[in-house]
C-alpha cells in the first residue's frame, strides 16, 4: 500500500471516527456506569464481607482505599501512554483487565487478596478518564466540551446511582462472591460495541493538532485545577465508600434499603454532571469567558456542600436522604473541572493534565476512606467525618478561584 493510499485510509476513519463521537462518548458513559458497578461493589457488600470476614473499622477503611493507591498512582503513566498510543486498543485492554480483575475477586478469602485485588483494579481502571478526557478533547469544539465531559463522567455517578440497589439486591440473592462473577465478566460484553464503532485506522495520538504531547507541562492554572479536586476528591469518595455503610449501621437500614436510599444523592451526582457543564456551556454561548463561566458554576456547586452537615444531625432517615441528595449538587462542578483541564492544557497534552489532575483527586481518595475509619472508630459517629469532608471541599476553593487563569494566547 502507496504511502498516499494509507493516508487516504486513515483520514477517512478519522472522519468517521469524528462523525460517532457522540456513539463514543455514548460508550464512555456505559465504561464509566460498569466502572463504578465494578468500582462500588466493594462499598455496598461491605457490611456483608466485614461479617464474614470480621472486619474491624480500621480494617474497613484499608480495604476500601486500596484501589486508590496504584489507581492513583497511576493516572501520569496512563495519561502519558494516552497521548501516545492508540486508545482505541489501550482503552480495550485496560477495560479488559479491570473486568477480569472484577470477576476474580469473587474467589478472594481473606483481607489480603482482597486488597491485593483491588490494587490490581485501580491500574485497569486507570485510563478512565485520562483516556475518556483525551477522546472528548479530540472530538469535541471547547464550547462543547462541559456537556460532552459532563455526559462521559455521569456514567460513573449513574453506576453509583443504580449501582447501590441493584448490588445491594444481588448481594442478598447470591452472596457477595457470586456479585463479583456477575458483575465483572458480564462487563466484558462491552468490548464488543467499541471495538465496532471505534474505526481501526483512526488513531487518536495522530489527532492532537499542531503540537506534540510532551511530558511533564504543569503550570497555575492546572495545579489550581488540580488543588481544588483535592478538595473534590475527599468529599466525593468519603460519599463513595461510606454512604451505604453509614445507613446501615447509623441508620439502621436494611442493605437493600440502604441501596435503595443511596439511589438519591448518587442520581443527584449523576445528573447534576452534564447539567453543570451545559450551564456553563450556555452562559460561554451568551459572551461569557468560558474560564469565569466554569468558576462560578464550580462555586456554586462547592457551597452546596454544607447541606451534609444537617444531613448528618437530622433524626428523620427520608430527611437526611434528601439532604445527602442536596449536599451531591456537587456534582454540577464534575464536568467543568474537566473542561477546565482541557482548556488550559497544550495541545497534545491533555491525557497527562487530566493525569496530573486525577492523581490530586485520587490521592484524597486513598486518604478519605482511612481517616473516616478511623474517626469512625475514635468517636463512634458519622458526623465528625462529613464535617471534615465539608471543610476541605470549601478550604480549597478560594486559593482555586486564584490561581487558574486564561491561558495568554489560548484561543476560545
Amino acid at each position: 500500500m502507496t504511502p498516499a493510499t494509507e493516508a487516504g485510509r486513515q483520514a477517512r476513519a478519522t472522519e468517521v471516527l469524528i462523525r460517532r463521537r457522540w456513539w463514543l462518548a455514548f460508550l464512555l458513559f456505559l465504561a464509566g456506569l460498569i466502572n463504578y458497578f465494578d468500582r462500588t461493589i466493594i462499598s455496598v457488600a461491605m457490611p456483608a464481607i466485614a461479617l464474614d470476614l470480621h472486619l474491624r473499622p480500621e480494617q474497613m477503611g484499608v480495604l476500601l482505599s486500596a484501589f486508590f493507591w496504584s489507581y492513583a498512582l497511576m493516572q501520569i503513566p496512563i495519561g502519558w501512554i494516552s497521548d501516545r498510543y492508540n486508545l482505541r486498543a489501550v482503552y480495550a485492554a485496560c477495560f479488559a483487565l479491570w473486568s477480569l480483575t472484577c470477576g476474580f475477586t469473587g474467589l478472594a478469602a481473606s483481607l489480603a487478596v482482597l486488597i491485593a485485588l483491588r490494587v490490581l483494579l485501580g491500574i485497569g481502571e486507570s485510563v478512565y478518564l485520562p483516556g475518556g478526557m483525551k477522546m472528548v478533547s479530540i472530538l469535541f469544539p471547547a464550547r462543547d466540551r462541559g456537556l460532552a465531559s459532563g455526559l462521559v463522567n455521569c456514567g460513573t455517578r449513574a453506576g453509583l446511582a443504580f449501582g447501590a440497589p441493584l448490588i445491594a439486591a444481588l448481594v442478598v440473592a447470591v452472596g457477595w462472591h457470586r456479585s463479583f462473577f456477575v458483575l465483572g465478566f458480564t462487563a466484558l460484553l462491552w468490548l464488543v460495541p467499541w471495538l465496532i464503532v471505534f474505526p481501526r485506522d483512526a488513531h487518536t495520538a495522530r489527532l492532537n493538532g499542531p503540537a506534540k504531547p510532551t511530558w511533564g507541562h504543569v503550570d497555575r492554572s492546572l495545579l489550581g485545577i488540580s488543588l481544588g479536586n483535592i478538595g473534590y476528591g475527599y468529599y466525593f469518595y468519603l460519599m463513595v465508600t461510606w454512604l451505604p455503610t453509614y445507613l446501615v449501621q447509623s441508620r439502621h437500614l436494611p442493605l437493600e434499603t440502604a441501596g435503595a436510599c443511596a439511589v438519591v444523592p448518587y442520581l443527584a451526582f449523576a445528573l447534576g454532571e452534564p447539567a453543570g457543564g451545559w450551564i456553563a456551556d450556555r452562559l460561554v454561548a451568551r459572551g461569557w469567558e468560558e474560564i469565569s463561566a466554569r468558576k462560578l458554576i464550580v462555586t456554586v456547586a462547592y457551597f452546596s456542600s454544607i447541606l451534609l452537615i444537617p444531613a448528618g444531625l437530622v433524626a428523620s432517615t427520608t430527611s437526611a436522604v434528601l439532604l445527602l441528595g442536596g449536599a451531591s449538587l456537587v456534582g454540577l462542578s464534575t464536568g467543568n473541572l474537566y473542561a477546565l483541564v482541557q482548556r488550559v492544557s497544550r495541545g497534545g497534552e491533555v491525557g497527562f493534565s487530566i493525569g496530573v489532575f486525577n492523581l490530586a483527586g485520587n490521592l484524597s481518595g486513598v486518604v478519605a476512606p482511612l481517616l473516616t475509619g478511623y474517626l469512625i472508630a475514635w468517636t463512634g459517629s458519622y458526623f465528625p467525618a462529613f464535617v471534615v469532608a465539608v471543610v476541605v471541599l470549601l478550604s480549597v476553593l478560594p486559593v482555586f478561584r486564584w490561581m487558574v487563569q486564561t491561558p495568554s494566547g489560548s484561543p476560545e
